[in-house]
C-alpha cells in the first residue's frame, strides 16, 4: 500500500480513516496536535496514542514532501528558503521574524501567469499549482524551523499568483486558521493579489 502524506487530510477525513480501522475518532484531534502544533513527524513518538495505531499511521502516512535545498540568511534574522517538490519543481518560502512576531511568506504557484512588474516570478513561467497539502507543508516547516517555533503570521506573498489557485488556498487557509492545527486568526492572514 502506498503511504500518502497527512497533511492532506481535513480533520474529518482523518477521523473517517480511523473510523474505517475501527479507531476512535477523538484520536484525530491528537494526531493533528502531534504534527501541527508539537511538529512531530515520526508517528512512533506520538505517545498518547495506541501502540498498533502508531504502527498503522507509519505504514500509510507521512509528514511533508518537501525537500530543502539552499537556506539565505538576511542580518535581521529573515531566512528564504528553497524547496523542492516531489516532481523536481522548485519553490520559495520565507522566515519573517520581527518584535512581537514571526511571519511565514509562503508559495501558492510553481511560477505564475500575470507577469506583475514588481515581481520576478512570472520569468520562471506558470508550471503548475500547488495543492493544499504543499502549501501546508511550507507552514509546516517554516514554523518548525522559526525562532521559538513560532509563527504568528502568514502572508501569500511568494511564488505565484493566490487567487488564480483559490480552491487549494483556500483549503490551506481553513487548515491554518483551525483551532486543531496552526490556530492563527484571520486578521493575520494576509493574502496579496494582483486583482
Amino acid at each position: 500500500m502506498q503511504s500518502r502524506n497527512i497533511n492532506s487530510l481535513t480533520l474529518e477525513e482523518l477521523e473517517e480513516v480511523l473510523a474505517g480501522w475501527a479507531e476512535e475518532p477523538f484520536h484525530a484531534r491528537q494526531i493533528f496536535s502531534w504534527v501541527y502544533q508539537k511538529g512531530i513527524e515520526n508517528f512512533a513518538e506520538m505517545t498518547n496514542l495506541p501502540l498498533d495505531l502508531r504502527r498503522k499511521l507509519k505504514e500509510r502516512f507521512y509528514v511533508g514532501d518537501l525537500k530543502l535545498l539552499e537556506t539565505l540568511k538576511s542580518i535581521d534574522g529573515t531566512k528564504k528558503l528553497l524547496f523542492e517538490l516531489k516532481d523536481k519543481n522548485l519553490i520559495e518560502a520565507a522566515i519573517i521574524p520581527a518584535e512581537k512576531r514571526v511571519s511565514g511568506c509562503i508559495s501558492t504557484q510553481v511560477g505564475c501567469k500575470f507577469c506583475c512588474r514588481f515581481c520576478a516570478s512570472a520569468m520562471l513561467g506558470f508550471k503548475r499549482h500547488l495543492c493544499a497539502s504543499e502549501i501546508l507543508d511550507e507552514i509546516w516547516y517554516l514554523k518548525n524551523n522559526s525562532p521559538n517555533r513560532k509563527l504568528t503570521h502568514i502572508v501569500f506573498m511568494g511564488i505565484g499568483e493566490p487567487l488564480d489557485n483559490y480552491e487549494n488556498v483556500l483549503k490551506a487557509i481553513r487548515f491554518i486558521n483551525s483551532g486543531f492545527t496552526y490556530n492563527i486568526g484571520a486578521r493575520r492572514i494576509t493574502i496579496s493579489t494582483c486583482g
